[in-house]
C-alpha cells in the first residue's frame, strides 16, 4: 500500500494547462488578441525604458520610477504570453512541473513587486505636488534607489517563502490546472494534503502585498486631488483630474483584481470568474501603464517626436 501510494505520488511530471479550451470558437480571436496586446505592450513598455535611459531630461524620480514599471511590465507580460500563444498555435498545453514551479515564481514575483512600485510612484506625485517645496530634498537619489529596490527585493523575498514550502509537498493528480498559466489556488488542488499552511502563508502575503500600497495608493490620491481642487485654472484642474483619474481606475482594476481572487472568499461565481480577473492584472494592465503613465504625457510626447524626425531624418540621407 505504501509502495502504490508513493507511485501515484511521484507519477506527476507535467501538467496541463486547459487555458481557455472551453471555448474553442474563440481560440483564434483570442489569439490574435493576445498577440496584439503582446506586441503593443513590449512596444510601449521598452519605449519608455530607451527614453528613460537615453534623454537626461527624463533622469528625473518620476521617470527613474516609470522605468523601473516598464522594465517590470517587459519581464512580466513576457513571462506569461510567448506561452499563452504558443498553445493557442500548437495546441500542446502541457508544462513541466519545473516549467510549473518557475512560470509561478516569476508570475509571482513580478506581480507583488508591481503591488508596490505603483505605490510608489503614487507617493512621488503626493509629494511633488502636496510637498513641491520639500520634494527635491526628500525624494533625492539615495531614498529612489531605496524605494526602487524594496520593490523588487520584497518580491523577491516573498515568493521564496511560498516557493520553499510548495517544494516540501508532492503533486497527487489530477495533472490538470484549470488556468492560462500556473497559478497558486489552481495548482494547490493538486497538491495531496497540506495545503492548509501554504494557503494561509499566500492568504496573508497577498493582503500585506495588496491593501497596504493599494490604501497608501488612494490615500496619496486623495491629497493631490484636495490640492488640485485649489488650482485657480479650470483647464488646469481639469487636466490634473483627467491624468488622475485614469491612474486611478488603472490601479484599482489591478489592486481590486488581485484582492477578489486572492483575499475574497472562493464562491463558485468568483472561481468562475478567476481567468477574467487574471486576465486584468497579468495582461491588461501590463498593455495599460505606458499609455496611462507616459504616452499621454506632453514631454514623452515630444521626446518621441524629435526620435521619429531624426530617424526619417536619418533614412533620407
Amino acid at each position: 500500500m505504501a509502495n502504490t501510494e508513493g507511485k501515484n505520488q511521484t507519477s506527476i511530471t507535467e501538467f496541463v494547462l486547459l487555458g481557455f479550451r472551453d471555448l474553442p470558437e474563440l481560440l483564434a480571436l483570442l489569439f490574435l488578441l493576445f498577440l496584439a496586446i503582446y506586441i503593443v505592450t513590449l512596444a510601449g513598455n521598452i519605449l519608455i525604458v530607451v527614453l528613460v535611459v537615453a534623454d537626461r531630461h527624463f533622469h528625473i524620480p518620476m521617470y527613474f520610477f516609470l522605468g523601473n514599471l516598464s522594465c517590470l511590465e517587459t519581464c512580466y507580460t513576457s513571462t506569461l504570453l510567448p506561452r499563452v500563444l504558443a498553445s493557442f498555435l500548437t495546441g500542446d498545453n502541457t508544462i513541466s512541473v519545473s516549467g510549473c514551479m518557475t512560470q509561478f515564481y516569476f508570475v509571482s514575483f513580478f506581480a507583488a513587486a508591481e503591488c508596490y512600485l505603483l505605490a510608489v510612484m503614487s507617493y512621488d506625485r503626493y509629494l511633488a505636488i502636496c510637498k513641491p517645496l520639500h520634494y527635491a530634498a526628500l525624494m533625492n537619489t539615495r531614498f529612489c534607489l531605496q524605494l526602487a529596490a524594496g520593490s523588487w527585493i520584497n518580491g523577491f523575498l516573498a515568493v521564496i517563502i511560498v516557493i520553499f514550502l510548495m517544494l516540501q509537498l508532492t503533486f497527487c493528480g489530477p495533472n490538470e490546472i484549470d488556468h492560462f498559466y500556473c497559478e497558486s489556488t489552481e495548482m494547490l488542488n493538486l497538491y495531496c494534503n497540506g495545503t492548509n499552511q501554504i494557503e494561509l502563508v499566500i492568504t496573508i502575503l497577498a493582503a500585506i502585498f495588496t491593501l497596504p500600497p493599494f490604501v497608501l495608493t488612494m490615500m496619496s490620491y486623495v491629497c493631490i486631488i484636495f490640492t488640485i481642487l485649489r488650482i485657480p485654472s479650470t483647464t488646469g484642474r481639469q487636466k490634473a483630474f483627467s491624468t488622475c483619474s485614469s491612474h486611478l481606475i488603472v490601479v484599482t482594476i489591478f489592486y481590486g483584481t488581485l484582492i477578489i481572487v486572492y483575499l475574497l472568499p472562493k464562491t463558485n461565481t468568483l472561481r468562475d470568474l478567476n481567468k477574467v480577473f487574471s486576465v486584468c492584472y497579468t495582461i491588461l494592465t501590463p498593455m495599460a501603464n505606458p499609455f496611462i503613465y507616459s504616452l499621454r504625457n506632453k514631454e514623452v510626447k515630444e521626446a518621441l517626436r524629435k526620435i521619429v524626425s531624426k530617424c526619417v531624418d536619418f533614412t533620407r540621407n
